[in-house]
C-alpha cells in the first residue's frame, strides 16, 4: 500500500481545476489510456503579459496522476510561460508534500503536458519519436526520455528509471537496454546532487553565476551557433542577453526558462532570469 502524504490524499479527493476549458489559448496532451496514464492540460494565457490566467486539467490515471495534475495547475496559474517552463517534475512532488518512489512518473507527466501546451501555443511542433527509439514497447517510452529524466533527477538504477517512466515495469524485456543507458550516460561522470543553496554575499553570487553560465550553458548554446552573455544581477533578478542563433528563436523563452532553472539549483531558489531586449 502506496504512503501518501495528507497534500496527496486532498488534491485526489478534492482535486483542483479540473475539467476544459473550451476556448483553451494552449492544449498539451501525453501519456496513453492503453498504457494505464493520460494527462491534458489546458491554458489560457494573456497575450500582453504572457502569463496564465487558468488551467485545467482531464486526466486518467491513479490518485497520484490526479494530484499532480491538480498540483502542475496551482503552479502555474499566475505565471508567464517562462516562469511556468522552468517548473520541473520534482517541483510537482514537491508541492505534494513528495510522492511514493513508485509513483513520481506521475509528476514527470506532468512535466511533459505542460512542456506540450507552451509548444503548442507558440505553434512548435513536437518531434515524434521513431520506433526504433523505443526501449519500453509495454509503456513506449523512448531512449531520449529515459536519458532527459535520469539527468533532470539524478537517477542511476533500472528501478529509478521504472519508477519514473514505467520503463521496465511490464514484461521485463529492456531492462538490460535500460541498465545499458544509464552505465553509457554515467560513465564519463558520476551523477552528483546539486550542492545546496548557500549564503553568499552579492560579488560571490555574482561569481558563481558568471562561473555557472561560463562552464555549463555557454557552451551548449554555442554548440548550435547560439550564445550568451551575463549583462547584470540586481538582487535575484539575473539579466542576460541572447546572441547568435538565439536572438529571435522561438524557443528563446524555453532557453531562459531552463537557465533559470539551472541557476535557481546551483545558486538561490528565488533567482528570475531576464533577457535584455
Amino acid at each position: 500500500m502506496w504512503e501518501y502524504t495528507d497534500k496527496v490524499k486532498n488534491a485526489f479527493l478534492h482535486p483542483k481545476n479540473a475539467g476544459e476549458i473550451t476556448d483553451a489559448d494552449a492544449v498539451g496532451e501525453v501519456g496513453s489510456i492503453v498504457c494505464g496514464d493520460a494527462l491534458k492540460i489546458f491554458l489560457k494565457i494573456d497575450k500582453e503579459t504572457g502569463k496564465i490566467t487558468d488551467a485545467k486539467f482531464q486526466t486518467f490515471g491513479c490518485a497520484s496522476a490526479i494530484a499532480s495534475s491538480s498540483a502542475l495547475t496551482e503552479l502555474i496559474k499566475g505565471k508567464t510561460l517562462v516562469e511556468a517552463s522552468g517548473i520541473t517534475n520534482q517541483d510537482i512532488a514537491d508541492y505534494l508534500g513528495g510522492l511514493p518512489d513508485q509513483k513520481m512518473h506521475c509528476s514527470v507527466m506532468g512535466r511533459e503536458a505542460l512542456e506540450a501546451a507552451i509548444a503548442n501555443y507558440r505553434g512548435e511542433a513536437i518531434p515524434q519519436e521513431t520506433k526504433e527509439k523505443v526501449i519500453c514497447k509495454c509503456f513506449d517510452v523512448t531512449e531520449d526520455k529515459i536519458r532527459k529524466v535520469a539527468i533532470e533527477n539524478h537517477l542511476t538504477t533500472v528501478e529509478d528509471i521504472t519508477n519514473y517512466t514505467k520503463a521496465g515495469g511490464g514484461c521485463g524485456e529492456c531492462i538490460k537496454d535500460i541498465n545499458d543507458i544509464l552505465v553509457d550516460l554515467w560513465s564519463v561522470r558520476k551523477p552528483e546532487k546539486p550542492p545546496k543553496p548557500r549564503k553568499l554575499t552579492n560579488l560571490q553570487k555574482i561569481a558563481l553565476i558568471q562561473e555557472i553560465i561560463e562552464a555549463e550553458i555557454r557552451p551548449g548554446l554555442q554548440a548550435d551557433n547560439g550564445d550568451l552573455e551575463l549583462i547584470d544581477v540586481e538582487g535575484p533578478k539575473v539579466i542576460v542577453e541572447l546572441r547568435g542563433m538565439c536572438t529571435g528563436c522561438a524557443m528563446s523563452d524555453v532557453t531562459i526558462g531552463r537557465i533559470q532553472e539551472k541557476l535557481r539549483e546551483l545558486v538561490s531558489e528565488d533567482i528570475v532570469v531576464e533577457s535584455q531586449q
